[in-house]
């Protein structure tokens, strides 16, 4: 294994939590040095964008068929229906004096960490140049203005990361948070996407460096110390009509050669705790530049059929995380969790498509209260070629039965598994409350070994993952949370896993949600002026 990799290995086992003890963190939490959710540049030309809120006609189990669903003009309205969908805000919670906002893309703590900026290279929509999205006003900071002659690549979007907001919070542990919520965001892209009729390409040839100069993150006197933005992705947007080949380098000369503008405003907090080791990892997990290679994908699947008859945009609205559970819930109707169980299995469908690497995340799912199946342990591997690996990393005891002709799911142990659960995900009582919960592992060592960066990678599957089982709880009539706290360990000790071949990444829960009555719930966007 080489330096880097070691480093990225080095720094997993580090923020590992435990029974004895959690991760570095910071010692106390001031929630009045919280920082600012919301990016902001002075100095940019404002762009507006139509009033949030339109409806779109496409019905949540039509995403199955995305290539069937009506294609939307693109023009100013649809493109910020795109971001809103995507990146947008979806309602404000308050409770006595204090207000916070949700989002249609999830975020641990609620911190959001991922900035949105989109590249736009037509002369259509607005001038070409590179955007800054901000969700709170929902309206675009021009950045750079690029050439009116440059070369017409369409749209694309460009994800970055606040590593300090999650480390304010979570200290060392932060950076695998900010991965997670970057795979969320890039599944939220392609769920917003479909509903338009479009679609999304990951541009997986970009180095660190390239997504940050076309971005403008190289330029640090834009940014305040120590409130940096990471880079982590570019995608592009694909109308039906809109197949001509990206010039990578092209678009780079074009951002290195536009007139930059805008300066980061402070995020309003005090820096009184460090982390370096985020940045260590950062450096360590650091992409070089690939060659376009084939887009990987998986054979067609047969998918179970959603029930849900509401439209895509009002579950993409109406997504939360649920913060606990009704203990004596009906059990979870069978139909439903396989439907669940067949939407995070790779396929040429959303959001998976957008995808270009074959999976290397399986689950590992207690059964609380599912109507026909016994409570217990069962497994769900995402590929065809890892169960005779995960049948060896794990316990002999594990049957690895079949149970479904429908899901490729196994019966390993049956027993109730509720309080396990619970204790396993740092003593929460959600991860025993609900239907099932769950422990993503990730096919670990081969793939860091290979390159350092892909520890990255291996949490952005896995937020992809939490994004869809998001969607699909609140399509099933219950709801979703993701779980970044877990002792690590103790999952692995659980299943029988003794090295780095296969580790626990991120934990997930569904259930029916307890609302808290003392909260009261605001429309996202009625602080704007109506015009």
């Amino acid at each position: 294994m080489n330096q880097q990799s070691e480093i990225v290995l080095n720094y997993h086992n580090r923020t590992k939590h435990s029974l004895e003890h959690y991760a570095k963190g910071p010692d106390t939490i001031d929630w009045d040095d919280q920082p600012d959710p919301f990016r902001r540049f002075s100095g940019c030309e404002l762009v507006t964008l139509p009033r949030p809120g339109a409806a779109l006609p496409a019905l949540f189990a039509e995403l199955d068929t995305p290539y069937l669903i009506p294609e939307q003009a693109l023009n100013r309205a649809s493109l910020g229906l795109l971001l809103e969908l995507s990146f947008g805000l979806s309602a404000w919670k308050q409770y006595g004096p204090n207000r916070w906002s949700l989002r249609c893309n999830p975020s641990s703590g609620n911190l959001h960490p991922t900035e949105a900026y989109l590249i736009n290279t037509g002369t259509m929509l607005m001038k070409p140049g590179l955007y800054h999205y901000v969700s709170h006003d929902h309206l675009l900071e021009r950045r750079c203005q690029f050439s009116d002659n440059c070369d017409d690549a369409g749209l694309l979007i460009g994800l970055s990361s606040v590593h300090w907001r999650e480390a304010w919070k979570y200290g060392e542990r932060a950076y695998r948070y900010c991965q997670h919520d970057t795979g969320h965001a890039l599944a939220a892209l392609r769920y917003a996407a479909a509903t338009l009729g479009w679609s999304i390409e990951l541009v997986n040839e970009y180095s660190d460096d390239e997504t940050a100069l076309l971005l403008g993150l190289n330029r640090s006197h834009d940014f305040i110390n120590l409130e940096h933005e990471s880079p982590d992705l570019v995608c592009r947007v694909h109308t039906r009509s809109d197949h001509a080949p990206l010039n990578t380098s092209a678009l780079l000369e074009t951002a290195h050669a536009g007139a930059w503008s805008g300066k980061a405003e402070s995020l309003r907090a005090y820096h009184l705790y460090k982390w370096p080791v985020i940045d260590d990892i950062s450096h360590a997990a650091k992409k070089w530049h690939t060659a376009a290679g084939a887009h990987w994908q998986a054979p067609p699947q047969r998918l179970i059929k959603s029930a849900s008859t509401q439209t895509a945009i009002d579950i993409i609205r109406g997504r939360r995380s649920a913060q606990q559970f009704d203990s004596k819930m009906q059990p979870l109707p069978v139909d439903d969790f396989y439907r669940m169980l067949s939407a995070v299995l790779p396929a040429a469908k959303v959001p998976f498509d957008c995808w270009p690497w074959s999976p290397n995340i399986h689950l590992f799912i207690f059964v609380h209260r599912v109507d026909g199946l016994q409570p217990g342990l069962y497994a769900l591997p995402r590929s065809t070629d890892i169960l005779h690996k995960l049948k060896a990393a794990t316990l002999a005891d594990f049957a690895w039965e079949p149970v479904s002709d429908t899901v490729p799911l196994y019966h390993l142990y049956s027993g109730d598994f509720r309080q396990t659960a619970k204790t396993l995900s740092c003593r929460q009582a959600i991860a025993g409350d609900g239907a099932f919960s769950l422990a993503m592992l990730a096919e670990f060592n081969e793939p860091i070994a290979e390159q350092a960066w892909a520890y990255r990678r291996l949490f952005w599957e896995c937020g992809m993952i939490g994004q869809v089982l998001y969607l699909e709880a609140e399509a099933a009539g219950v709801r979703g949370t993701g779980i970044g706290c877990y002792f690590d360990d103790s999952v692995h000790e659980i299943f029988g896993i003794q090295n780095d071949n296969f580790q626990s990444l991120y934990h997930f829960t569904v259930g029916k949600p307890l609302e808290d009555k003392r909260l009261q719930t605001l429309p996202p966007y009625g602080h704007l002026p109506v015009v």
